[in-house]
């Protein structure tokens, strides 16, 4: 999904009903009638129709019998006004429209003569569409609960067929604004563009569902600033403006021994790589001293590929078989490249046992732990896991698709009592009191080996700093996502690697320090 244009930074990510709630508690409160609310959001949409495509384009709008259609019975009228040719067919089956679509119904057949309008009650004769057309989407918004059957399913499956551009209102008919694991695909519309109101929606952010939503353009009708203030959301969006506040500034007398001690256990023979990736990322991320404890045929490599680093060597040659004491650190990075072998797991849970610091598990760690369910009740509060999606489902069962992955990873979450980073596009940042922040930054190119280990010495690196859990999850995937963007930006996606985004982490801290 592409987001290219967006009128209102939107922080908070409301569920369906809350976005209801809003609507009401504006037009309560601003006060303004429904049908004026109505209005604003459709000069919004048509502006946002018109700054895309010219007047000499026709356009089909498809208007369903409640708000939604409403909306797109507005927008009819309002393109008419811009000199658009229009065809709107406005489906109204059960006889029955909201008060709001009733009332831009009138407001569209006073305009005679320069409009189509066909009312649907039963049978549907359906019009050519062709490419260089556009349709407008306005079938069905974010209150729908239902996957769509009948008639609209067909009339949905026909439009995506078509070679005709479609921009959806608010939400491509079909798609639901959260769970989506019981709806059917091929009964949901394929926006080129969805031109959302307001707040993003929960469903946006899955990858899955990129088909149906296109290129998003988020809408600013003015909802009520107190209304949003007031209600209290459970998912919200990462920006630079929330993380800028989170930084600690450096004391220009600091030493290395006031700037934190961290401990990297990692990189089995044959994945030191794993490590190295792991210790540069958490040395550039403002800690004072790491030590990394590696097997012993690690001990060349490491020593020369991050000379910064003190190392403390397992008594095995290739493999982690025993724990080291965590008195002296102020947080544990542990999984990178660490292997799977029976003495390794026995070691690994002991040395989490063991913790007396703040503690990040990644990669094997997390694998290890799936394969022994029982042992996730030995970890210690506040513990941060950062699985990708494939490494949750290990830990908690497969799952149909990102939303019930999503589901599993908070409630993984409150019941450790700590954090679940589940990684991707929009890496989720699910915490101990159910709540669950979006990160903003990162793009494709960071889907490479090693860009994991990379995040874990991030977060590790920020916890030894002295920042608590919830700041080093939140501050460490966005300067991750966003030293990734800088890499990209300068080297491209395509040939990005995981040691890139640990080469822009500096170039990342400083843009968010001198903003």
């Amino acid at each position: 999904m592409k987001e290219f244009c967006t009128f209102a930074l939107v922080m908070k990510i409301f569920t369906s009903s809350q976005i209801q709630e809003l609507d009401k508690y504006t037009i309560e409160h601003e006060p303004i009638k429904s049908i004026d609310l109505m209005e604003r959001a459709a000069k919004a949409i048509t502006q946002a129709i018109v700054d895309r495509w010219p007047s000499s384009v026709p356009v089909v709008v498809f208007a369903g019998p409640g708000n939604n259609g409403g909306d797109a019975l507005a927008v009819s009228r309002l393109l008419i006004d811009r000199g658009y040719q229009v065809q709107t067919f406005l489906f109204n089956i059960s006889g029955h429209l909201s008060a709001d679509c009733a009332t831009n119904k009138k407001r569209l057949c006073d305009k005679k003569g320069r409009m189509l309008l066909t009312e649907v009650t039963q049978e549907f004769d359906p019009p050519r569409l062709e490419e260089g057309m556009l349709v407008v989407d306005g079938l069905f918004g974010s209150g729908l609960n239902k996957p769509l059957a009948g008639g609209f399913a067909s009339l949905v499956k026909y439009i995506n067929s078509s070679a005709a551009q479609v921009v959806s209102i608010d939400v491509p008919s079909g798609l639901m604004t959260e769970d989506n694991t019981y709806n059917v695909r091929a009964n949901i519309i394929r926006a080129d563009v969805t031109l959302t109101l307001q707040h993003s929606k929960l469903s946006f952010l899955f990858p899955e569902n990129q088909v149906f939503v296109g290129e998003l353009c988020i809408l600013d009708i003015q909802l009520s600033e107190e209304g949003i203030e007031k209600t209290e959301a459970h998912y919200t969006l990462t920006e630079e403006d929330d993380i800028r506040p989170l930084l600690r500034p450096r004391d220009p007398f600091a030493h290395k021994g006031m700037m934190g001690h961290a401990l990297i256990v990692g990189g089995s023979y044959g994945m030191a790589g794993a490590a190295i990736l792991a210790t540069r990322a958490c040395l550039r991320s403002g800690t004072g001293k790491v030590t990394v404890h590696t097997p012993k045929r690690n001990a060349y490599i490491l020593q020369t590929a991050v000379p910064e680093a003190v190392l403390h060597l397992d008594r095995e040659e290739t493999i982690f078989s025993e724990t080291i004491s965590t008195e002296d650190y102020q947080a544990m990075g542990i999984g990178p490249g660490l292997g799977t072998t029976e003495q390794t797991c026995i070691a690994m849970i002991a040395q989490l046992r063991r913790a007396q610091c703040p503690v990040v598990a990644d990669a094997d760690a997390i694998n290890i732990m799936a394969a022994r369910h029982a042992w996730l009740q030995q970890l210690p509060k506040g513990i941060i896991l950062t699985p990708h999606p494939k490494e949750l489902d290990r830990l908690e069962g497969q799952c149909v698709d990102s939303y019930e992955r999503l589901t599993k990873a908070r409630q993984l979450a409150e019941r450790l009592q700590g954090y679940v980073v589940l990684k991707g596009h929009r890496t989720a940042i699910c915490m101990p009191d159910g709540h669950v922040a979006f990160n903003t930054t990162g793009n494709a190119g960071m889907a490479t080996a090693g860009s994991g280990d990379v995040l874990t010495g991030i977060i590790t690196g920020l916890l030894a700093r002295g920042y608590k859990q919830r700041e080093a999850c939140l501050i460490g995937v966005y300067l991750h996502g966003l030293a990734g963007d800088l890499a990209a930006r300068q080297l491209g996606e395509e040939s990005l690697i995981a040691s890139d985004i640990v080469d822009f982490l500096p170039k990342a801290f400083m843009q968010l320090q001198n903003s």
